[in-house]
């Protein structure tokens, strides 16, 4: 990112470091010598003081490019702005270039299976649709066993965070893994920004794949959102949303569908004055709905699988359909 921006000054282009953390690299910081600098905004949070990006002040300066380090930041409390990707967009509405940087972990149709690979839930995530707006996307890979060298020799943290590091997320069988899952992400976006020279981005209009996520108020809910998702953006095709307004569980089944709206998923709550397998199902085929997501069904205190009477109906009355039922994944 420091090494394309310093290209890009050499060529006269206007170029500024908006949020820069060298984590006190020498190596690191030595690259962005010469690049101008906008100072980090401080601001004091329940006591401590903090610096962060100072993103009215870099829309002032109004460069061509600003290079901004640590994408999926949470701002702290009181800024405007939640989140860095949102500062960003701020930027890039501003007619700004942005050269940015991020984990393959913290994107947010991946959370489970980082979850399930690595023991450690990712907390700070970037909805799946802020990526696709990046006109370029560069994996910046390492081997396993290069990056590990770098940890033991002090090159990436300091020799106690190391060694701690070490001992956790940074493991082999996890870096290979996780290396893995970036070179395929990567592929990926790279084929939806470009495709296959004459052919399309999509699917013909009327043969393109549109699921329907049932969303519950049972926790798993998020983890068949991301799924749902991300079959529907392998497919180039389009997800939906909804739930049942019952009484019981509505908040959380509302907070689902929020989290699916985050994600750039279209979702209502329906109400149905009768059966809710009869109003879901009716859904489904106005909109031309091609595949059903269901969350596992386990009533507490049961070991064994169990099909809800919903499941079972919206099964039934959808033989057209594909219905999947999608179970919690155990950590490999």
């Amino acid at each position: 990112m420091v090494g394309d921006a310093q290209e890009m000054r050499r060529a006269s282009r206007d170029v500024v470091i908006g949020y820069f953390e060298p984590h006190g690299r020498a190596e690191t910081i030595v690259r962005a010598e010469g690049l101008e600098v906008i100072p980090r905004r401080k601001v004091e949070y329940r006591g401590r003081v903090f610096e962060e990006m100072d993103t009215e002040s870099i829309l002032r300066r109004h460069p061509e490019v600003c290079v901004v380090d640590e994408f999926p930041h949470s701002n702290i409390d009181g800024l405007g702005r939640t989140k860095r990707w949102q500062d960003v967009n701020a930027l890039l509405a501003a007619g700004i270039d942005v050269l940015t940087t991020m984990n393959i972990q913290h994107l947010e149709s991946l959370n489970d299976q980082v979850w399930q690979l690595s023991g450690v839930r990712v907390r700070e995530t970037i909805p799946d649709w802020v990526l696709k707006q990046a006109d370029d996307v560069v994996l910046v890979d390492l081997t396993p066993g290069a990056l590990l060298n770098r940890l033991i020799r002090g090159v990436v943290y300091p020799p106690e965070k190391s060694q701690q590091a070490l001992e956790n997320f940074f493991q082999e069988p996890t870096l290979v893994a996780l290396r893995e899952l970036a070179i395929r992400q990567t592929a990926h976006e790279s084929e939806s920004h470009h495709g296959d020279p004459g052919e399309p981005p999509h699917q013909p209009e009327g043969s393109a794949e549109r699921i329907l996520v049932v969303v519950t108020p049972d926790p798993s809910s998020a983890a068949v959102i991301r799924r749902a998702k991300r079959v529907a953006d392998y497919l180039h095709g389009d997800c939906l949303a909804v739930g049942i307004a019952n009484g019981k569980g509505a908040d959380a089944v509302d907070r689902h569908l929020g989290f699916a709206r985050n994600l750039h998923i279209e979702s209502q709550m329906l109400e149905p004055e009768g059966d809710p397998a009869e109003a879901v199902v009716s859904f489904a085929r106005e909109r031309g709905v091609t595949q059903i997501f269901l969350a596992h069904s386990k009533p507490a205190g049961t070991i064994q699988f169990l099909r809800t009477p919903i499941d079972e109906g919206i099964i039934a009355r959808s033989p057209d359909m594909q219905v999947t039922i999608v179970g919690s994944r155990p950590r490999l």
